[in-house]
This record gives C-alpha cells, sequence and structure tokens, in this order.
C-alpha cells in the first residue's frame, strides 16, 4: 500500500456484481467520460448506503444503473485499494441476470462479453484483482 494517509482520501465501500447470463458472458459497462476514472470499463455497481447489506446495495445499484433484476450469489472477492485520489473497497458478488433489458441509464456503453474477452477493454486498476479472481473461478 502507498505512504499516503488513508484519512486524508474518501472511502467508499461499494457493492460489486459480475453479472452472468444463460450464455455465461459478463455484463460490464463503460463509466461516463467526466471525472478521474472516466470512460473507462467497470463491473456495475455502486455505493453502500446506511442499513443496506452488501446484496442489497448490489440489487439496487443494478436496478437504478442498468435498469434490470439480478439475483445477487455467492461473494468472489473483497478488494481494498488505495488511489491518488480514493480508497475503495470493493466487494464483488457473482450475480445472476434476471429479467429486463440492460440500459445505459448511467454509464455510457454496456456489453455482455466472455470471460477471455475482458482483456480486450480498459478497467480501473483495482478491477484487475477482480478479473484474476474470475479466472481463478473458472477453471
Amino acid at each position: 500500500m502507498n505512504e499516503i494517509s488513508s484519512s486524508s482520501i474518501p472511502h467508499k465501500i461499494i457493492g460489486v456484481a459480475v453479472i452472468w447470463n444463460d450464455q455465461k458472458q459478463i455484463l460490464i459497462d463503460r463509466r461516463l467520460p467526466q471525472g478521474k476514472m472516466g470512460g473507462l470499463w467497470e463491473f456495475p455497481g455502486g455505493k453502500l448506503e446506511i442499513g443496506e447489506t452488501i446484496q442489497e446495495c448490489i440489487k439496487r445499484e443494478i436496478s437504478e444503473e442498468l435498469g434490470i433484476e439480478i439475483a445477487v450469489g455467492e461473494h468472489l472477492i473483497t478488494i481494498d485499494h488505495t488511489y491518488s485520489h480514493l480508497r475503495v473497497t470493493l466487494t464483488v458478488h457473482h450475480s445472476q441476470y434476471l429479467t429486463g433489458i440492460p440500459q445505459t441509464i448511467e454509464c455510457d456503453e454496456i456489453r455482455w462479453v466472455s470471460l477471455h474477452e475482458l482483456d480486450d477493454f480498459t478497467f480501473p486498476e483495482a478491477n484487475g484483482e477482480i478479473i484474476t479472481a474470475l479466472r481463478k473461478y473458472s477453471k
């Protein structure tokens, strides 16, 4: 971990979904162009609200941001990562796509991709650990 004082930068707890469809594809979305990590691809999710569980957070965020219903499944990995401007704790769960048509409500683009296609997209640094965990999981 770098030497930045963790008290001087914001810390966000994020629920993240690795959403699988019946074709064994994963849903990823491209962040809006503005902001520090604008334009990068990510696994969808969002900030934990006071009083909700990670599973509730993931389900709510996916509904709000993509307009679809998912079933939140088993925990994949928890990642604590410090960027220059932000510390994040990503709690990642496998999720199953249920209903709805994914919409770009809070993102620029959405794609269903296979696990080996993830290398074709640029993700924020912390997401690399999610991809590594997915590769181990799928063996």
